[in-house]
């Protein structure tokens, strides 16, 4: 069985196998989670996360987590790893391709914008052999393309991918700071009692047994979360809303609007089933949320940026029937 390379030249590699890296310019403020995803290339995800929580990954002899971010000089301890040969990654479909094309809404030297598919998971795993990112790469070998932020499988829209370190570096300063301006559309189920409402409700990520993650609203442990509602369009027993997230918590448009009473449309996880049924019948077969727009400046010397992608048509469809049940 072949060892994994290290992402860089070890400086020190113990008897054991153990090997300790020194962190250069080009990774400073990089997540270790990223960072060991894009350059431990067939280690499963599983695996680097594990590793990671256990403490057998650690930066400057300190233990670590997934969100610790890397400074150029750090001296990170990496385990052994041996894995069996990999699988012949999964090649796109022609179709996927051409779809993944056209799905490309801006593009510079350093990132892409692109219009994610609902259905399509940003990446592989968890029994996916290809997501969004594995079918890019397959597309465009000659580019270091990595995750900006991620959606939701089943959430369409506005996705970043970027094609060098310095720029996926500054996006996520960007991220981290609140820079990025990001607005959803989604159809929930149930009425807003205000034309605007705010939810501040923090949120904390669980795992139920059997491996499946659910975030619950935890004011005692949870991270601060922010969302704004801004109602659009009322139907019977459905609003259509405009939504502004303050924050970047996992599946917190979710959880808030389930929160407040009105769970997002399609939701199989904080929705309920029966309305999820009835809404089935007008043609909706998934999660109703959209990424619509994202503002954001692409690299620190240019002007603000923002980007809409448009609402896709079978979310415009349910609409038009809910409508017409309206009489509108």
């Amino acid at each position: 069985m072949p060892s994994v390379e290290p992402p860089v030249s070890p400086v020190n590699q113990d008897a054991g196998g153990v090997r300790y890296l020194e962190i250069g310019a080009d990774h400073q403020g990089q997540r270790i989670d990223n960072f060991l995803l894009a350059h431990l290339k067939g280690v499963p995800r599983s695996l680097i996360y594990r590793i990671v929580r256990s403490g057998e990954v650690r930066v400057n002899r300190c233990r670590v987590k997934p969100s610790t971010r890397l400074e150029a000089g750090d001296s990170l301890r990496l385990p052994p790893l041996r894995l069996n040969p990999a699988a012949p990654a999964a090649a796109p479909t022609a179709g996927l391709q051409a779809r993944l094309s056209d799905a490309v809404l801006y593009e510079d030297e350093g990132l892409i914008l692109i219009d994610k598919p609902a259905g399509l998971a940003v990446h592989g795993g968890s029994g996916l052999s290809l997501g969004l990112i594995e079918a890019l790469r397959a597309m465009r070998p000659t580019q270091s393309l990595e995750l900006v932020h991620r959606l939701d499988r089943e959430t369409s829209g506005c996705l970043l991918i970027s094609k060098k370190t310095a720029t996926l570096r500054w996006l996520h300063r960007q991220l981290r700071e609140g820079q990025v301006r990001k607005k959803y559309q989604a159809l929930l189920v149930g009425g807003l009692p205000r034309e605007r409402v705010e939810v501040r409700a923090p949120l904390r990520k669980n795992l139920l047994r059997g491996g499946e993650r659910v975030v619950r609203v935890d004011h005692a442990e949870g991270k601060a979360a922010w969302t704004g509602f801004l109602r659009v369009e009322a139907f019977a027993g459905c609003t259509l809303v405009n939504v502004r997230l303050e924050t970047g918590r996992t599946h917190q448009i979710r959880v808030h609007a389930a929160h407040l009473g009105a769970a997002v449309a399609g939701d199989d996880k904080y929705g309920d089933a029966t309305d999820n049924q009835r809404l089935s019948s007008l043609g909706l077969n998934r999660l109703f949320l959209h990424a619509a727009e994202l503002g954001f400046r692409p690299h620190p010397e240019a002007d603000p940026l923002v980007v809409r992608a448009p609402l896709p048509e079978d979310l415009q469809q349910v609409l038009q029937r809910l409508r017409h049940q309206a009489g509108v």
